[in-house]
C-alpha cells in the first residue's frame, strides 16, 4: 500500500509560478513510478506528468511541456511539480499517483494509488 499527499496548490496570476509536492508513505518509496494528473471540472482526468522510480525517465503531457517540471527525492519520500508560466487553462484539481509496475504510462487506469488531490487556480 501506498499513501500519497499532496500540498502546495492554490490561486495564481498567469504568467506565475507554483510547485506542487506530494509526500508518500508506506511501501518503499523508490520502487514505483510516480505521475501528476489533473481534472477540471467536466473534463476526464488527464496526464501532467511522470518520472519513473529509477529517476532516468521523465515524460509529460503536450500542454506543459517546456512549462512544468517534474522531480522526485527519494531520500524525502517526495515526488514534486514544478509549474512555471501557468496559463488559466492550467486550473484543475491536481493528483498525485503510484504506478506499483513502473509502466511509464501516461493512462491514469494504470496507477495503482492516489492522492486526495489539491486544486490549483490560474486567474486572467
Amino acid at each position: 500500500q501506498v499513501q500519497l499527499v499532496e500540498s502546495g496548490g492554490g490561486l495564481v496570476q498567469a504568467g506565475g509560478s507554483l510547485r506542487l509536492s506530494c509526500a508518500a508513505s508506506g511501501r518503499t518509496f523508490s520502487t514505483y513510478d510516480l505521475g501528476w494528473f489533473r481534472q477540471a471540472p467536466g473534463e476526464e482526468r488527464k496526464f501532467v506528468a511522470g518520472i519513473s522510480w529509477s529517476v532516468r525517465s521523465t515524460y509529460y503531457g503536450d500542454s506543459v511541456k517546456g512549462r512544468f517540471t517534474i522531480s522526485r527525492d527519494n531520500a524525502k519520500n517526495t515526488v514534486y511539480l514544478q509549474m512555471n508560466s501557468l496559463k488559466p487553462e492550467d486550473t484543475a484539481v491536481y493528483y498525485c499517483a503510484a504506478d506499483d509496475f513502473g509502466r511509464g504510462s501516461r493512462r491514469h487506469a494504470d496507477y495503482d494509488y492516489w492522492g486526495q488531490g489539491i486544486q490549483v487556480t490560474v486567474s486572467s
